[in-house]
């Protein structure tokens, strides 16, 4: 009776800042899907640049310089490449295809849009993680800022949709919706990205694994 060889860990690459992009790299590093993912590499936002578009995202609002390099710092200690400057250069191509290799991608909380080249590459998909109601899908927070649309509805509560990235903006795929996320009264759009995020960094974690076992059941067929 043969025995297959053991799947290699999936090579996962994040494009995230802030809270969101923290937990979410956390949950990859040190959460149960760690056992079964490569982080091969981490672009994060530099708040100080003009490409961020940080007057119409979470930048324009207070924060602290430690909430500016978090994600940097903890890819840092755990010796993960980081890359802080424009994504759409030959530079960046020649990175992320030939050195960091992904299989798979996940946006939580990026200042930069993604281009096909980008979110074509790897073969199990590029996501983000996008704040919104169930409202359909496409929703209509769809945006840069979906929590303050979503306070200046007087919503009192999300979920975090976790869907391809394509062309447009927000617009692809939808692969599933998190549980609600209730808003405490006075809350702030700060207040949201803090208290939302470990809760879509679990979700993702949850749906990352489905996608793994997916992958695991082709391969076994073959």
């Amino acid at each position: 009776m043969s025995s297959r060889a053991p799947q290699a860990k999936v090579r996962i690459a994040v494009f995230g800042s802030f809270y969101r992009g923290f937990h979410v790299l956390s949950e990859l590093l040190k959460g149960p899907v760690s056992k079964m993912v490569q982080v091969v590499g981490v672009a994060t936002d530099d708040v100080s640049s003009s490409f961020v578009s940080r007057e119409r995202r979470v930048w324009n609002y207070p924060h602290t310089r430690t909430e500016e390099i978090m994600v940097e710092r903890l890819a840092q200690v755990h010796r993960i490449p980081v890359y802080k400057e424009r994504v759409k250069t030959e530079a960046f191509y020649d990175i992320y295809e030939n050195a960091w290799r992904p299989d798979v991608c996940i946006a939580a909380t990026f200042g930069q849009r993604i281009n096909a080249r980008l979110h074509q590459y790897p073969g199990m998909g590029f996501y983000n993680l996008h704040p919104c109601i169930n409202d359909g899908w496409p929703s209509q927070y769809a945006g840069p800022n979906p929590f303050q649309a979503l306070l200046d509805n007087k919503s009192d509560h999300a979920v975090i949709a976790m869907h391809e990235v394509d062309d447009g903006f927000d617009t692809g795929r939808l692969i599933a919706l998190s549980e609600k996320i209730y808003f405490p009264p006075e809350a702030t759009v700060i207040d949201l990205h803090k208290s939302s995020s470990p809760i879509a960094a679990r979700f993702f974690a949850l749906e990352l694994g489905k996608l793994i076992a997916a992958r695991e059941v082709a391969h076994a067929m073959e």
